[in-house]
């Protein structure tokens, strides 16, 4: 199967790592059809866009879920900490999403170099395919370049 061209701000990283915006009820059968087998939600909960009952709905799909609820405005160590433990905590396929694919963006560039030790221009490419908290002009964006060391 190809990568669905329907989710939300989808991003295919590797073999293993896909990434998105926020998931629909619809778009989970399409994860499953790829082989996912974990699925990381870094959106809070209460987020008018967040799929309700999401873990409940993967379980019936045999897809694993890993909730590390990250508050827009404020990411911090322990965030990317869980992150990187539900990533890590299988080599099998996963997804990762938030609302927009910022959240995962930014986990993701900094997991790239300080983890994977990918170079600054490649781990920025894939980066800015979402957003670049360095030049965007939302009011978080400065926390997130802060956090992410850009």
């Amino acid at each position: 199967m190809n990568d669905p061209d329907t989710i939300t701000a989808w991003q295919r990283l590797d073999r293993r790592i896909t990434t998105s915006g926020a998931l629909r009820a619809e778009d989970l059968p399409a994860l499953a059809a790829l082989g996912v087998r974990q699925v990381i939600n870094l959106a809070l909960a209460d987020h008018p866009e967040a799929l309700a009952g999401e873990a409940e709905q993967l379980d019936r799909l045999g897809i694993g879920y890993t909730h590390v609820p990250v508050p827009f405005d404020a990411p911090d160590e322990a965030h990317f900490a869980a992150f990187r433990t539900a990533l890590e905590a299988d080599d099998g396929p996963v997804h990762v999403h938030c609302i927009m694919n910022w959240r995962v963006s930014a986990f993701f560039y900094r997991y790239h170099r300080e983890v994977r030790g990918m170079a600054e221009d490649e781990a920025a490419a894939l980066l800015i395919h979402q957003w670049d908290p360095a030049t965007h002009a939302h009011p978080a964006a400065a926390t997130w370049a802060r956090f992410i060391g850009r």
